[in-house]
């Protein structure tokens, strides 16, 4: 992460606890870095797991608290992808993208084509909207599986 990427994000935190009233923790800033300092998505389990290997004294109560602070903050976005887990990612300079996952090893996949803001724009003017989000997502069997009776994003 860029120092600039940190000084904005930990400044729009600070902004939000304080308008908010909330307090100021240690723990809140560094869960804040360990999420900006990780690329992809991740779920709560994952992001204990990166805490506890890195030595930082945080409990799962605390991360699931402190995300929902980051969320109403707007610093972390929330994925459903199925099954009950959800699943989260940086949202600070987020690019639009949308997402594959496979639903043999669960693997979530990131891609973008111009095409879909074309139909966002052409939804927008047609049916006199501005659209502030948007969400899609394709469920796939595993071709690799079927072939060769293995899913070869397993091993990735």
């Amino acid at each position: 992460m860029s120092q600039d990427t940190k000084d904005a994000v930990n400044k729009i935190l600070t902004d939000y606890l304080e308008e908010h009233k909330h307090r100021k923790t240690s723990e809140r800033f560094a869960i804040l870095n360990e999420i900006y300092s990780h690329s992809g998505h991740f779920d709560i389990e994952q992001l204990y797991v990166m805490m506890k290997n890195k030595k930082y004294r945080v409990s799962r109560a605390t991360l699931y608290n402190n995300i929902e602070i980051l969320l109403d903050a707007g610093l972390v976005i929330k994925h459903q992808f199925g099954k009950n887990m959800a699943q989260f990612e940086k949202a600070y300079k987020y690019k639009q993208h949308d997402h594959l996952i496979c639903t043999d090893c669960e693997k979530v996949f990131e891609f973008c084509d111009p095409r879909i803001m074309q139909i966002q724009r052409s939804a927008e003017e047609m049916l006199n909207f501005n659209v502030i989000h948007h969400s899609l997502n394709f469920f796939a069997k595993c071709r690799q599986l079927k072939e060769n009776g293995t899913c070869d994003h397993l091993k990735n």
